[in-house]
């Protein structure tokens, strides 16, 4: 049952309101304590009340025990003065008296039931022994009180067993007293009490309602804000900076559309450096065969220019294909490792004997350090992958007798790939971007050079893959440096 009921409270929405759990929470913060503050003067004017009656009570019969000492009413219940203060206390606090020597018998009642009675309570034995108890009964309405009849032996009454002024309990007072006045009492204040509850209840109830459309409304502006952004009214940054939080929901919310501007400026720019770059062989390789076409008896010599020209339109077609491809698979969350223990060091050295004749064109000295023998778990074809662009990037952008060195380094848990060139370098401006598809630093000049602007976006993805990092640091005219760190044992991390 307790499972049902609270399936039901998970599929109402209202519970699932901010602004109904803030009402609730301050309707209660109101409510609780003026419940607790109304039981509690309620129980503290009982309290006195009744302790204010038992003393009133006990002074009362204090002093007519002092008067059934003097009149012997032990043994003679005759004394009109005696019964007179007894009724009076009966009818005062309707209650009833019942007086009770040492043998435990009852020598006078004031209902007149009980007289001659032999009555064995342990409230009456335990004052015989000079233990006086009020017990106040809360359920019944009543007090009940004992009193011990004390006698102080006098000199004409003392012997040597008993000397002057040993105080001696010659019996006890039994007395019960109502409580209807001090409950009547309870009840009217009670009732007043209520009256002001049902006032105090709409107030807070009015209160909590204001106060909590007051603390949620920067919440409504943001929730507006966004709508209005979603529904392409204003392309402006969101202020809220009514509390810390909605800052903070605010100040993510912003980064999140300007990064996801910066994805769209990217998108526009991938498609429109994707069509040109698809285009421009395709439209290269036409204007060529449409030259041979239109000429007869062309020799073979210009046959053969252009077909190779040809031959390198196609070549750029397909790395730009391949590399569209890669990213592709890079970018699927099912991509998968062949992981295998790599000896870093040769895998170095073989890349850089690979790129050692591009490195010569334009005289670039490529340089292998090994601060260790670094043994890792890696897929072998994407770490030859994250070299070879590294490598490559280095290499085209940088300046003639320059010079390109990779450092290999490791802990007991990472090892650390270092590119650093003595190139053209990158602004500070775009560093954020340089990982982007087909971003480009310098257009004019990449295009001149070659490359299809994947290769960083690539090799971020794998370095992603093996749950590496990447990080570069950069001067303009002084050169670039890329640091690739990757855990030595494959899913350590």
């Amino acid at each position: 049952m307790a499972d049902k009921v609270k399936g039901v409270i998970k599929k109402l929405k209202i519970w699932r309101s901010l602004k109904f759990r803030l009402f609730v929470i301050l309707f209660l913060m109101g409510l609780v304590p003026t419940l607790i503050i109304k039981e509690g003067i309620l129980q503290n004017y009982e309290n006195r009340a009744v302790a204010v009656r038992q003393s009133d009570v006990q002074n009362q019969l204090k002093i007519i025990a002092n008067h059934l000492i003097t009149y012997n009413y032990l043994q003679d219940t005759s004394s009109e003065v005696i019964n007179a203060e007894l009724e009076q206390l009966s009818n005062l606090y309707s209650g009833r008296v019942l007086i009770i020597n040492g043998n435990l018998k009852v020598v006078k009642d004031t209902y007149g039931i009980s007289e001659g009675r032999t009555i064995i309570s342990e409230e009456v034995i335990k004052c015989l022994k000079g233990t006086t108890m009020s017990n106040y009964d809360e359920k019944n309405g009543f007090i009940e009180i004992t009193t011990p009849i004390v006698e102080t032996v006098s000199a004409q009454t003392a012997t040597d067993k008993i000397p002057e002024g040993t105080e001696l309990t010659r019996g006890v007072l039994l007395t019960s007293v109502s409580t209807d006045i001090i409950r009547s009492t309870l009840d009217i204040l009670d009732h007043r009490a209520f009256i002001i509850m049902i006032i105090m209840f709409v107030c807070i109830l009015v209160i909590a309602m204001v106060l909590t459309q007051i603390l949620i409304r920067p919440f409504d502006r943001i929730s507006r804000a966004i709508n209005e952004i979603k529904d392409d009214h204003i392309d402006e940054p969101i202020s809220v900076p009514d509390y810390l939080e909605t800052e903070h929901i605010v100040d993510a919310f912003n980064s999140l559309i300007r990064r996801m501007k910066i994805v769209d400026n990217s998108r526009q720019e991938f498609v429109a450096n994707v069509s040109h770059e698809l285009k421009t062989p395709i439209t290269s390789m036409k204007v060529l065969a449409d030259s041979l076409l239109g000429q007869q008896d062309v020799p073979v010599q210009l046959y053969r220019e252009f077909l190779v020209d040809i031959a390198e339109e196609i070549d750029r077609e397909d790395k730009t294909i391949n590399d569209l491809l890669a990213l592709v698979k890079m970018d699927k969350t099912a991509a998968k490792l062949n992981i295998s223990v790599v000896h870093m060091n040769n895998l170095a050295e073989i890349i850089l004997k690979r790129l050692r004749p591009i490195a010569r064109k334009n005289d670039i000295e490529l340089n292998l350090v090994s601060a260790r023998e670094v043994l890792a778990e890696v897929d072998e074809v994407k770490m030859s992958l994250i070299l070879t662009n590294l490598v490559e990037n280095a290499i085209k952008y940088n300046k003639e007798h320059g010079e390109v060195t990779v450092t290999l380094d490791a802990d007991h848990q990472f090892f650390t790939v270092e590119v650093a060139d003595t190139g053209i370098g990158i602004p500070e401006d775009a560093m954020l971007q340089i990982y982007e598809r087909f971003y480009r630093v310098d257009k004019s000049h990449s295009r001149e050079i070659g490359g299809t602007g994947l290769g960083l976006a690539i090799t971020k993805s794998a370095i992603r893959l093996h749950r590496g990092t990447i990080r570069a640091e950069s001067k303009l005219g002084e050169g670039t440096r890329f640091l690739v760190k990757m855990p030595l044992i494959h899913g350590s991390t």
